[in-house]
C-alpha cells in the first residue's frame, strides 16, 4: 500500500466516478482502475461497489477511507513541517447538536488561541450527521445528549461505528421561549400548559427516528408541531407564534440575545450532555481544552 494508492481511492470517492477521478489525477482510467483493484486485493477490502450505474463506497470501504483521510492529513503535516518548511497550522473540528453553549465554548477556544496558527471548524447539525462526521474523521469530537429513552439505541449505533460516548454533566429539561410568552413568568411549566402553543423541533432529515431527536419526549403527541432547520429560525418562531422548544436550560444570552428565557419543565426526565470520539484515538490538546470549556457550563445545568 502506497500514499499514491491512497490518493487515488480518495479522489475516486470524492468524484464518485472512476473517469472523472482519472482526469483529475492526470492518469488513464485503466491505470487508475488497476491501482484501485490492487489496493483492494492487498488489504482484503472491497472499497467500491461497481455497477452499470457507476460506483458507490461500501460500508467497509467507508471505514477504510476514514483512516486513509487521517493518514494523508498526518502526512501533509509531516511534509509541511519537515520537508517543505511551510508553517503547520494545527486543526480542530467539532460537530454538535444545536446547543448555543457548545458554540460558546468553541468561541472561547478560538479567542484563546487565535487563528494565526490554528485552523478551526464547527458544524451545528443533525444528530446523525454529528455521529457520521466523527466516524468519518471530519470532526474530532461530537457533542450530543443521551437519556434513558435513546441510550440503548445510541450506544449500539456508536459501537457499530467505532465511537464512544463520554458524559459531561446531567441536566433537567426546560421549556425555552421568549420573555413575552404568556407562560414565561411561570415558576414551572407542565406539558398540558403548552398544549395550545406550537412546539418546535429540529428537523433530522431522512434519519428522523425518535431516538435521534434533539429534544426529549420525542414520542409525546404534540397538538401543534413545527420542524425547523436552524436556531435563528426557531427564535423567530418563538417571538412570532409564541412557540417553544424543550432544551437543557443552559442559556447563552451572548449568542441568542436576552429576549428569551428557560422555565423548568415539570418532568422527571434527565438529559446527559456528553461528547463522542473515535474509540481508538486519544484526544488532541485542543479537544481537551474545548471539553474543559464545555464542563464550565455544568453549574448552569443544575
Amino acid at each position: 500500500m502506497t500514499l499514491q494508492q491512497l490518493r487515488y481511492v480518495l479522489m475516486v470517492a470524492d468524484k464518485q466516478s472512476m473517469n472523472q477521478a482519472a482526469q483529475a489525477l492526470f492518469i488513464s482510467q485503466p491505470s487508475l482502475s488497476a491501482a484501485v483493484r490492487e489496493l483492494e486485493e492487498e488489504i482484503g477490502v472491497t472499497i467500491f461497489a461497481r455497477s452499470n450505474k457507476g460506483i458507490t463506497v461500501t460500508a467497509a470501504g467507508n471505514e477504510f477511507l476514514g483512516y486513509a483521510r487521517q493518514l494523508m492529513a498526518q502526512y501533509a503535516l509531516i511534509d509541511a513541517r519537515y520537508l517543505s518548511g511551510t508553517p503547520v497550522r494545527k486543526r480542530f473540528s467539532v460537530s454538535m447538536q444545536h446547543y448555543s453553549f457548545a458554540v460558546q465554548a468553541f468561541i472561547r477556544l478560538v479567542e484563546r488561541f487565535g487563528m494565526d496558527e490554528y485552523e478551526f471548524a464547527v458544524h451545528e447539525t443533525k444528530t446523525y450527521e454529528v455521529i457520521e462526521n466523527v466516524a468519518r474523521f471530519h470532526s474530532e469530537i461530537g457533542v450530543l445528549y443521551r437519556n434513558a429513552f435513546n441510550e440503548q439505541v445510541l450506544t449500539k449505533l456508536l459501537r457499530d461505528k467505532g465511537l464512544v460516548f463520554t458524559p459531561l454533566f446531567d441536566c433537567a429539561p426546560f421549556v425555552y421561549l421568549w420573555k413575552g410568552h404568556p407562560l414565561a413568568a411561570q415558576p414551572r411549566i407542565h406539558l398540558d400548559d403548552l398544549a395550545e402553543y406550537p412546539c418546535l423541533s429540529f428537523a433530522q432529515g431522512e434519519n428522523n427516528a425518535f431516538y435521534l431527536a434533539e429534544e426529549i419526549l420525542s414520542t409525546y403527541h404534540y397538538k401543534r408541531l413545527i420542524k425547523a432547520d436552524d436556531r435563528a429560525t426557531m427564535l423567530n418562531l418563538m417571538r412570532g407564534l409564541n412557540a417553544y422548544t424543550l432544551c437543557s436550560g443552559i442559556i447563552c444570552a451572548e449568542l441568542n440575545g436576552d429576549d428569551y428565557t428557560a422555565v423548568p419543565l415539570d418532568s422527571d426526565e434527565t438529559m446527559t450532555i456528553g461528547f463522542i470520539k473515535r474509540r481508538e484515538l486519544p484526544l488532541s490538546p485542543l479537544a481537551e481544552i474545548y471539553i474543559e470549556e464545555l464542563r464550565t457550563f455544568a453549574d448552569a445545568a443544575r
